[in-house]
């Protein structure tokens, strides 16, 4: 067992890599869509990399830099570091996350990490520190036997909460989670989700920063382990028409930097919640639709924000009410209190994701924004009623979303305008594809009748 990673010194870090023999290190960033990126050096470069970084060409990551200004370098964070399970004897690795900085050694604007990290500051700032727990849903398939994953096949035929009668999937389960482990992840739960194929594994609630590392690892650990039981997973929020898609609901609850209790309790209230978490709920529903792009990036996003599948729609928050955008999930302690937040889904960047979900809680707070009557009638079953109010619905597109994000200044500010611009323009060349392409759908339906 690795010590606590937050007390490690650069030289107790080289210890332990020269102990437990290892020869590669992994260091590890994403661009501003969510992609892992990766530089592999050898043991002997790690040193001098603690010491001065390492130096690599910006100009070649999605929304980074143009070719004028692609020098730039990673500085590991040596609370990340973990060995990877899956690699041992002479390609035994360690993993470091990385944080992206320019050549003058500023933090690089353009660096999802450091936008999180940005936010999260002004949040200490106010007196409050932001914790967060994603729930990651993903579709186990099984691959053709040529590898074709066209038309998808789910790997099962279970349903939610299903003991798996496949043992692949079973052992699995056990594989990943032992994994997480050497990460430092901590699992709660796992289970079969509510589609056949689909499943989900929880881990431990903690901090913002922490969380989105996870929540990055766990995608890029779930795809390898499943690969080497010859299946695929696959985190694309509505991979097959007909059933559930696959969403990133998002627990949130800040707590008081002086003191670390709950910001968010009020054990007074019908809801037990306090004015600060009253406000943080109103200033997210207020930036609901200019935050949807960030949350849900994919046009396939918008295929899973439908009603009837589970996943919301209208803009609005209750208790038991599953079809609303914030539930309040029961509290078994006051420090428990939290949100859920639901439209998210986990083809999402995580750091900006929980950037502007925090950015849209805090102008809450600052503004006292009022919260509406909570809602608790199931809006699946009044189409009318939501259909009649156009600004009580998420966006319908990805088209709608980033119109949507273009006019949101809080958003806007969140991501900062490096990566607000290059998110924005990838979107929207995103989206244009997508218009241009004639799908199967409209062949099917339209060439035999025309």
């Amino acid at each position: 067992m690795l010590p606590n990673n937050k007390k490690l010194t650069a030289e107790e870090l080289l210890a332990i890599v020269k102990k437990e023999e290892i020869n590669f290190i992994d260091l590890q960033f994403t661009d501003i869509v969510g992609a892992r990126k990766n530089v592999t050096i050898p043991t002997r470069e790690l040193e001098p990399t603690l010491n001065h970084g390492i130096w690599f060409d910006g100009s070649s990551i999605e929304g980074f830099a143009r070719i004028a200004e692609s020098d730039m370098y990673l500085v590991p964070d040596i609370t990340t570091f973990a060995i990877l399970p899956w690699l041992s004897g002479k390609e035994k690795t360690g993993r470091l996350i990385c944080n992206v900085y320019t050549p003058d050694g500023q933090p690089f604007l353009g660096d999802p990490r450091t936008v999180l990290s940005r936010v999260i500051k002004d949040a200490e700032n106010m007196g409050f520190i932001y914790n967060t727990g994603p729930e990651l849903e993903f579709f186990l398939l099984k691959p053709a036997a040529d590898g074709n994953l066209i038309p998808p096949r789910p790997q099962d035929s279970a349903s939610y909460f299903d003991q798996p009668v496949d043992m692949v999937a079973t052992s699995l389960w056990r594989q990943m989670t032992d994994a997480l482990a050497a990460f430092d992840i901590e699992t709660e739960t796992m289970h079969h989700e509510v589609a056949t194929g689909q499943h989900e594994i929880d881990f431990r609630y903690s901090n913002a920063l922490k969380t989105a590392d996870n929540s990055v690892t766990f995608r890029v650990l779930v795809k390898i382990l499943a690969e080497q039981k010859g299946l695929y997973a696959t985190f694309m929020p509505k991979p097959i028409r007909g059933l559930n898609g696959s969403g990133m609901h998002v627990h949130q609850s800040l707590c008081f930097k002086a003191n670390g209790t709950n910001a968010f309790s009020d054990p007074g209230d019908p809801h037990g919640l306090s004015k600060i978490a009253k406000h943080f709920i109103a200033g997210q529903l207020a930036h609901a639709r200019g935050m949807c792009a960030v949350l849900a990036p994919l046009v396939n996003s918008y295929k899973r924000l439908v009603q009837g599948y589970e996943a919301p729609v209208n803009i609005s928050w209750g208790r038991i009410n599953r079809s609303a955008l914030i539930r309040i999930p029961r509290a078994h302690t006051h420090e428990s209190t939290r949100i859920e937040l639901r439209c998210p889904d986990p083809s999402c960047n995580p750091y900006l994701a929980f950037a502007v979900m925090l950015a849209a809680g805090l102008d809450g707070i600052k503004r006292e924004l009022p919260l509406a009557e909570a809602n608790e009638e199931n809006v699946y079953l009044i189409q009318n009623n939501v259909k009649s109010a156009k600004l009580n619905v998420l966006p319908g597109s990805l088209e709608e979303a980033v119109i949507e994000l273009e006019k949101d200044s809080i958003v806007r500010e969140a991501l900062g305008a490096h990566v607000f611009d290059r998110f924005l323009n990838a979107k929207r060349l995103e989206w244009e594809d997508y218009r241009l392409e004639i799908t199967p759908w409209e062949l099917s339906k339209y060439l035999p009748a025309y």
